[in-house]
């Protein structure tokens, strides 16, 4: 669902989130769970979980097994080698 920002705060919302994706810390994570895809067709269709380290549905993974996301944010956030 859409969040209901005025033009001005969907503007300044998108120069926000355009610059945390683009920080070295967030260009690993994609790196890694694209290399995670590309080495498993196992995982067609579903996201890779770090926590877990297996692959899940999008629904459960993003929102951590239904606990939220605060718990896995920052430094928390951890890849697991494989």
């Amino acid at each position: 669902m859409a969040q209901k920002l005025s033009p001005a705060a969907a503007k300044a919302k998108a120069v926000r989130d355009k610059a945390f994706a683009m920080t070295d810390e967030r260009k690993a994570k994609k790196a890694h769970s694209q290399r995670m895809r590309r080495a498993d067709p196992n995982g067609k269709g579903k996201d890779w979980d770090h926590k877990d380290g297996r692959w899940e549905s999008a629904k459960q993974n993003r929102g951590n097994d239904g606990e939220g996301t605060k718990k896995e944010s920052g430094k928390k956030y951890k890849i697991t080698k494989k």
